[in-house]
C-alpha cells in the first residue's frame, strides 16, 4: 500500500516547518481513508518520536514536521564522520557503465559544444561513480570517413602552398600540423607519389591532431580510460560479422541494391541502410558493431552524449541494440544543446587559431579551468546556454563559481583563525551540537542534509548541474548563517561549548562544499 517513493521536501516558507510530506494524500485513497484524518493519525504518532518536536497537519493532508536539535546534530556528525564519502551512495552499486562523450572528429581543436560535453561528461562520470557505478570513460575516435579525407586534403594543400579545398578545414592549426608532418620526415614527403604522400599526412597529421585534443582535455581536467578507434571495427572484421549476424536473424533485408536494417520494427521512425548499393558500409554499420563490442566487454549501461544535431540517434541506437538481441534500455542517449559565448553584450564567434569556431583552449585562456568547467556544468544540457565571459571572469559574488569557492575559502580561513587563537574544535562526538538552535544554524544543517539526495538525483537523472545549483544554495545558507551567528569570540573571550559546536558546523559545511566541487572537477581553494 505504501508508494515506491515517499516524498519529503523542505518547505519554501520556514513557518511551515523543517520538512513536509504528502504521504497521507498518497496513501489515503488506496486505503479508503480521508487524507486529513490519516495525516492527523500520522502526526500524532510522529510527534511521540524524540527526533521530532512537532508534527502538524496542513491543507488537504500535508504533514509539516520540525526536527529536534539532537536530530539535526546527527547530520553534522554524519558529515564529519564520513568526510569525503559524505554524499556517496549505492544506487548503482556494481553496475558497469560505458560513458562515451566528446568523441569529436580529430580534424580540429575541441570546439565549444565538445567543451560542454568534456565538462558535463566528466562530472556525470564522477556522480555515477559516487553512486557505486563502475564507470569507463570512453572517447570514440572517428578516424575513418569523409571528414578525415577532407582534413588530409587540407593539410596537403597547405603544405604545397595551394588553396585549401572548398570543403576543407581552415585556421592556423592546419598550417601548424602540416608543417609538423613535413618536419617529422627525414625525406621530402611532398615529393612522394600522391597516394603515399596522402597516407603519411593521414597517419601523422591525424595523430598530431589527436595528441593535441588529448592534451587540451587533460589540461581541462577531463581524462579518458579508453580511446576507441572506429577503423578497428572495420579492420578487425567486427562490422562484417555484425552484418552477417543481422542477415542470419532476418533483421537485415536487401532492397534497391542495398542492405537495410528493419529498425522501424524496433521503435525507429524508418528502416536504415547498413550496406549501401556500392557495397560500402553506412555509418550505422560501425555504430552496430560498436554497440556489440561494448556488450562483449560486459557493459550493462551504455551512455552516449551527443550534440543537438543527433536527435535521430536516440531511436536509431536503441533499435540497433534490439536488432542485435540486446536490451534497448541498456542504451541511453543524452542530447546537449548549443553553448554561446557573450562578451560586452556581444556574441563571441571567432577563434584566430581554429578559423571559424571558439575552442576549449579559447575558453580556458579567457576565464580559467574552474570557471569554464563550472559555467558549462551548472545548466541543464537540455537547454541552450549563454555564457557571459565578463561575468565569469569577475571575482565577486555575482560569479557563481567564485561565490561557491569563496564560501569554501572563507570556511577554511575560519578554521585557520581558530587554530591561531589556540581553539581546537576537538572530536565531533564530544561537541554539544544540540546547542545549534538558531534558525540560521538549522537552515544550514538541513541544507547539508540534502546533499546525499542531490547527488543521487544527479546520478539517476543524469543531471550533474543539480550539484552545482545545490552548492550555490549551500554557499548562500552559509553566508546567511555567518552574518547572523558569531563563531569566534572577540578579544580574549574564552570559547565556550557554542563556539566549538559552531566550528564543527562550519567544518561540516566546508567538507560538503569540497565534496560537491570535487564531483564537478572544480577546485576547492583554501584561500582566495
Amino acid at each position: 500500500m505504501l508508494p515506491e517513493k515517499v516524498t519529503v521536501e523542505r518547505p519554501r516558507n520556514p513557518e511551515h516547518g523543517d520538512y513536509a510530506t504528502n504521504l497521507a494524500m498518497q496513501v489515503a485513497k488506496p486505503a479508503g481513508l480521508n487524507p486529513r484524518e490519516l495525516a492527523g493519525w500520522l502526526a500524532e504518532s510522529l510527534a511521540q518520536r524524540d527526533e521530532i518536536t512537532s508534527a502538524e497537519v496542513a491543507g488537504p493532508g500535508f504533514l509539516n514536521l520540525r526536527l529536534a536539535a539532537d536530530a539535526q546534530a546527527a547530520i553534522v556528525r554524519d558529515v564529519l564522520t564520513r568526510q569525503a564519502a559524505f554524499g556517496a551512495g549505492e544506487l548503482y552499486s556494481g553496475l558497469r557503465v560505458n560513458l562515451e562523450f566528446v568523441s569529436a572528429n580529430p580534424t580540429g581543436p575541441i570546439h565549444l559544444g565538445g567543451s560542454r560535453w568534456a565538462a558535463v561528461g566528466d562530472a556525470l562520470g564522477r556522480v555515477l561513480t559516487a553512486q557505486g557505478a563502475e564507470v569507463t570513460r570512453e572517447y570514440y575516435f572517428n578516424d575513418a570517413g569523409a571528414q578525415i579525407d577532407r582534413f588530409v586534403r587540407s593539410l596537403v594543400a597547405t603544405a604545397l602552398g595551394e588553396e585549401i579545398p572548398e570543403d576543407g578545414y581552415g585556421g592556423e592549426y592546419i598550417a601548424e600540423i602540416a608543417s609538423e608532418v613535413v618536419k617529422s620526415r627525414s625525406d621530402d614527403v611532398l615529393a612522394l607519389p600522391a597516394e603515399e604522400r596522402d597516407e603519411v599526412f593521414r597517419r601523422v597529421g591525424v595523430g598530431l591532431m589527436f595528441d593535441e585534443i588529448k592534451r587540451s582535455l587533460h589540461e581541462f581536467g577531463t581524462d579518458f580510460d579508453v580511446f576507441f578507434h572506429e577503423d578497428s571495427l572495420h579492420n578487425s572484421g567486427a562490422v562484417a560479422e555484425c552484418v552477417q549476424r543481422l542477415k542470419d536473424s532476418g533483421n537485415l533485408y536487401h532492397a534497391e541494391g542495398a542492405w537495410w536494417l528493419r529498425s522501424s520494427e524496433f521503435g525507429d521512425d524508418k528502416d536504415r541502410v547498413v550496406i549501401k548499393s556500392d557495397g560500402a558500409p553506412a555509418y550505422i554499420a560501425g555504430d552496430i558493431a560498436y554497440l556489440r563490442d561494448k556488450s562483449d566487454r560486459g557493459f550493462q549501461l551504455c551512455l552516449y552524449m551527443l550534440g543537438a544535431d543527433h536527435h535521430g540517434y536516440v531511436s536509431r541506437l536503441k533499435a540497433a541494440a534490439a536488432a542485435m538481441g540486446q536490451d534497448p534500455d541498456s542504451v541511453e542517449v543524452l542530447i546537449g544543446q548549443l553553448v554561446n559565448l557573450v562578451r560586452h553584450g556581444e556574441p563571441v564567434r571567432m577563434s584566430k587559431r581554429a578559423g571559424t569556431v571558439v575552442t576549449l583552449e579559447d575558453l580556458v585562456e579567457a576565464v580559467g579551468v574552474d570557471a569554464a568547467r563550472y559555467s558549462l556544468i551548472r545548466s541543464s544540457v537540455d537547454s541552450a546556454v549563454d555564457i557571459d565571459l565578463d561575468l565569469i571572469s569577475k571575482h565577486t559574488n555575482e560569479n557563481p563559481v567564485f561565490y561557491v569557492q569563496y564560501a569554501h575559502a572563507r570556511l577554511s580561513s575560519l578554521q585557520r583563525n581558530a587554530l591561531s587563537l589556540g581553539i581546537d574544535r576537538g572530536d565531533v562526538e564530544a561537541a554539544d551540537l544540540a546547542l545549534l538552535t538558531h534558525d540560521r544554524e538549522g537552515d544550514l544543517i538541513r541544507t547539508l542534509g540534502e546533499f546525499p539526495r542531490v547527488v543521487r538525483s544527479a546520478a539517476e537523472l543524469r543531471e550533474p548541474h543539480r550539484v552545482a545549483r545545490y552548492l550555490e544554495d549551500l554557499a548562500s545558507a552559509y553566508h546567511r548563517f555567518y552574518d547572523s551567528c558569531r563563531v569566534l569570540q572577540p578579544g580574549d573571550d574564552q570559547p565556550g561549548p557554542l563556539t566549538i559546536a559552531r566550528l564543527q558546523l562550519c567544518e561540516a559545511a566546508r567538507q560538503v562544499l569540497a565534496n560537491g566541487l570535487s564531483l564537478l572537477g572544480v577546485s576547492a581553494p583554501e584561500q582566495m
